[in-house]
């Protein structure tokens, strides 16, 4: 099926050289950080993780969100979602690899991922975060292609698979929890230090993840006549909804808590995010309340069944929960961990230009990856006439 990458439209290889020459781009800036170091980010003694692992935690939401369709299909035997199935687990294998670049790309120089296979830590959570994103990148890559072969020669998968695809949806709210675990272990860090943020992490990655997948969906559907179904859609917009409500549910929970107890530490986060703290009022604050104002709006949206079921509107109302959940887990969840630091200090964090040409050389990575995986997998049903 490899043979399949190399015939395409004219289209399809301008995408692809697209996305090369901004994969080459990352690469150069990416050089010239290993030269000078991590000077060239924003990030600072106070604030040590910044645009790259906040992106990464983004990612693996988005890689997690492939077991709302492998769940309801084969647990529940909900054939609808058969005919994107796949695309869900190559989207999937594209998030990973992303997940692992912004690892690399934050830990400065590349070597040092040999200290963590070489010398393993068994007490770090990195360690097993790192474990969990390779065997679900392994997973999704063989049940993928599996999968996919047998569907190209019409016949039924191995049975040796289903326990592999079972093994994968546990594996999925693993590698989300786990990352959560980063979080929430840090004792100096109180709006990481909560018990549901590995319960806010799967909820924003069911929401998101597959809000993204959909979207995607759309533009094939535009450009090749690729028919998900509309049934499928709609169900899938349904567990896009009921997962954004929880997400804004667990994110309200917090505001509880910090405020009605009035514990310092709890509150002055999210005071930070949303009306500054001590006198700083920074760039994120108009970010956050942009963010939560376009999730009550993509609720809105999706809630009522005339509006969620209009097939005009539902892009838009995805775009939006997408960015929204971005807002809060993409740029707020990282900045507001680390400001003001325990000393009550505010470090003011900004990414830098670097920083992001150097994600958005990552990001083509990923979309060229999905964009190969995604191009075979249409060519085969077609050719299958599951179209």
């Amino acid at each position: 099926m490899i043979e399949k990458v190399l015939k395409g439209s004219p289209k399809y290889y301008v995408w692809l050289a697209f996305l090369g020459s901004l994969i080459g781009l990352g690469a150069f800036t990416y050089l010239f950080q290993m030269k000078y170091g991590l000077a060239i980010t924003g990030m600072s003694r106070d604030v040590s993780w910044g645009f790259y692992i906040a992106q990464f935690t983004y990612l693996v939401g988005v890689a997690a969100s492939a077991v709302m369709l492998v769940l309801p299909a084969y647990f529940h035997h909900y054939k609808k979602f058969k005919k994107i199935i796949i695309l869900g687990e190559f989207m999937a294998i594209g998030a990973v690899l992303m997940c692992m670049l912004f690892i690399v790309a934050d830990m400065g120089q590349p070597q040092r991922m040999l200290n963590v296979m070489l010398h393993p830590t068994l007490n770090s959570v990195m360690f097993y975060d790192m474990l969990v994103l390779m065997g679900y990148l392994v997973l999704n890559a063989i049940i993928g292609w599996v999968t996919l072969e047998c569907e190209r020669h019409d016949v039924e998968p191995p049975k040796w698979i289903k326990p592999m695809i079972y093994l994968s949806i546990i594996w999925a709210f693993s590698i989300h929890t786990v990352t959560a675990f980063l979080y929430s272990g840090l004792p100096g860090r109180h709006y990481f230090l909560t018990a549901i943020m590995a319960a806010r992490f799967l909820s924003s990655a069911f929401c998101a993840g597959p809000a993204i997948l959909l979207l995607l969906v759309f533009l094939v559907r535009k450009l090749t006549g690729f028919n998900p179904g509309r049934e499928a859609v709609q169900t899938l917009t349904k567990i896009i909804t009921y997962a954004m409500a929880i997400n804004v549910f667990f994110f309200l929970l917090e505001v509880f808590t910090a405020f009605y107890s009035g514990i310092p530490g709890h509150a002055h986060p999210i005071a930070y995010l949303f009306a500054g703290h001590d006198g700083h009022v920074d760039w994120i604050t108009g970010a956050m309340w942009i963010g939560a104002t376009l999730a009550l709006l993509s609720l809105a949206l999706l809630i009522p069944p005339s509006l969620r079921d209009n097939e005009q509107l539902l892009p838009w109302s995805l775009g939006i929960l997408v960015l929204a959940t971005w807002i809060d887990k993409g740029l707020g969840l990282i900045i507001g961990g680390f400001t003001p630091n325990p000393f009550e200090k505010v470090t003011v964090y900004t990414p830098t230009v670097p920083e992001l040409l150097i994600s958005l050389g990552i990001f083509a990575v990923g979309f060229f990856v999905i964009s190969v995986l995604w191009k075979i997998a249409l060519d085969v049903k077609k050719e299958a006439g599951h179209f």
